[in-house]
């Protein structure tokens, strides 16, 4: 489906301000927080086994009671509808897209051809989620490497985001700006003011709760962003014996050093009611029922 590249193999291979204007008042109604609404809990679409069909794959994460997926670019239109089906008959909701292109392509890259296909990727992106009825598509803005000066980055994805969005305003799709380990974006003050300068709404934060935990403490971010937050994705990271980096990891949600307490108080907090959604390993209906119910208990407090 698309190009599946695994964000957990970015995340192995991508070794790990001053806040700007105030975060634009009108936002988009489809995605807004609204104090003391329900979560909805999620999984990615691949945590659900590639080995079963798309079909199959809905039925399970409803079976493990989860309410909505985050799918992936779909390039083939064949393969979108029969994913949206799919999502109907199960009776689960789309409700973001993962977008595939930026991975390889990053759009703070010089070369211009890279760039292009991030744009088109994005675009396919935004399509997908307009005809699955979701309200963002997650997009990592960039990476700082050897090539790529951090003030360069910046720049040059927000020129390139900046394209983008007249097609997400027409399609009501918000651009969501994750934060992971590309060396950009690393700290709380410094991602509010990259989104904020954009002064659009359709440019918000995907924030992912374990990508900080080398660096940083969840729930600092979750308080500085605030509103800015539109979708959350769940993961638990351990540093190890005396947080060594050498030997932290990525764990089962409740097994690594995350004070989840503090998280579903400061998400009560900026009045956060949007889908939280698990990016874990794959597995089976035991597996995943298990994560599920880590969530209501971790994130939900149920």
């Amino acid at each position: 489906m698309g190009n599946d590249t695994s964000r957990r193999d970015f995340l192995k291979t991508s070794v790990g301000a001053a806040c700007a204007a105030a975060l634009p008042s009108a936002l988009p109604v489809a995605a807004t927080p609204a104090a003391g609404g329900k979560m909805s809990k999620g999984v990615v679409w691949g945590m659900l086994p590639d080995k079963l069909s798309i079909a199959d794959r809905f039925k399970l994460a409803a079976e493990a009671g989860f309410e909505v997926v985050e799918g992936y670019t779909t390039e083939d239109q064949r393969v979108a509808e029969e994913i949206k089906k799919a999502a109907e008959d199960a009776k689960i909701r789309i409700t973001s897209v993962m977008n595939q292109a930026h991975w390889p392509n990053p759009l703070s890259s010089a070369d211009p051809a890279a760039v292009k296909k991030s744009l088109d990727g994005m675009r396919t992106s935004l399509r997908n989620a307009k005809f699955w009825g979701a309200d963002a598509v997650l997009l990592v803005p960039g990476v700082v490497d050897p090539q790529t000066r951090y003030k360069d980055a910046w720049e040059r994805s927000q020129k390139h985001i900046r394209e983008l969005i007249p097609l997400a305003a027409e399609l009501k799709v918000i651009i969501a700006v994750e934060e992971v380990w590309n060396k950009f974006l690393l700290s709380p003050l410094e991602f509010a003011a990259y989104v904020d300068e954009f002064k659009s709404p359709w440019v918000r934060a995907y924030f992912d709760v374990g990508n900080v935990v080398l660096y940083g403490y969840p729930q600092d971010w979750i308080r500085t962003l605030g509103k800015r937050i539109v979708k959350v994705h769940l993961k638990d990271f351990k540093m190890g014996k005396g947080w060594d980096p050498i030997t932290a990891q990525f764990v089962n949600l409740g097994e690594g050093d995350i004070d989840w307490a503090e998280i579903r108080k400061a998400l009560g907090e900026i009045g956060y009611s949007g889908t939280v959604i698990a990016e874990l390993e794959s597995g089976d209906l035991a597996y995943l029922t298990d994560v599920r119910k880590r969530i209501d208990k971790l994130v939900l407090g149920m």
